[in-house]
């Protein structure tokens, strides 16, 4: 009977460990597929890793560091779980595209510091930076995104 609880006792640590080094492999295995530089993702955003509205990703350093640069940025902020940004990314995103615009995209729930600094009340919001200053933005689903892209970004390239 000792004998049996012993070997039942190993082989449950063996499945234990062995467990433990598939997710571990895994997470590292994510962690250099996706753009985020991250072992771990929110499930939605996992779900979007292979979409290509969710592609052309920019990590906060990245901008903070074009902002310094004082380059011309436009980034699309949104949040993976955020249904308006669903509604929103099929439409945007194409029609960046056929503006022929580099629209940037920040998913805000895996960076969640970037709400507060790039000022963002609420997803989604677009907005548009010259010189590494913020000229304008706009929110919500509903918001002119084509007259935005052609007043503040097309007119000024």
């Amino acid at each position: 009977m000792k004998k049996n609880m012993t070997i039942f006792l190993i082989g449950l640590v063996t499945i234990f460990v062995l467990l433990g080094f598939f997710v571990n492999y895994q997470n590292n295995k994510l962690a250099e597929e996706n753009p985020y530089g991250k072992s771990s993702l929110h499930p939605e955003t996992v779900e979007q890793l292979d979409d290509p509205n969710y592609q052309n990703q920019i990590l906060p350093d990245k901008l903070e560091e074009q902002l310094t640069d004082q380059e011309d940025v436009t980034v699309y902020f949104y949040s993976s779980t955020c249904g308006y940004c669903k509604q929103t990314t099929p439409v945007i995103v194409p029609l960046a595209e056929e503006m022929g615009m580099d629209l940037k995209k920040l998913n805000l729930l895996e960076f969640r510091e970037a709400w507060s600094t790039f000022n963002i009340e609420s997803t989604p919001t677009v907005v548009h930076y010259e010189e590494g200053k913020e000229v304008a933005r706009v929110k919500g689903a509903d918001a002119n995104f084509e007259r935005f892209f052609n007043t503040y970004v097309l007119d000024n390239e």
